[in-house]
């Protein structure tokens, strides 16, 4: 449960990160452009969120398998 609750929280915190940095930008060229661009970037920092919490579950299982005997590097890098 603590799990999905953080991975909730990371989420929205990309997609307003997201959201403020389209209105920035959109904020330059007009209001309705601030509007649009806060939408796109909180769509674009959503998915940001949900690929980056993603990479990081893989991180941590490539982690996991190699404390359990997996060596990294291979012959051919110690032999340089």
């Amino acid at each position: 449960m603590f799990e999905r609750v953080t991975h909730a929280l990371n989420r929205a915190r990309y997609a307003a990160t997201g959201a403020a940095i389209g209105a920035f930008v959109g904020g330059l060229i007009s209001r309705n452009g601030a509007s649009t661009g806060a939408a796109i970037g909180a769509l674009v920092g959503a998915t940001i969120g949900e690929k980056r919490s993603d990479v990081d579950a893989a991180v941590e299982r490539l982690g996991d398998l190699n404390e359990t005997g997996l060596r990294s590097g291979s012959k051919s890098d110690a032999q340089d």
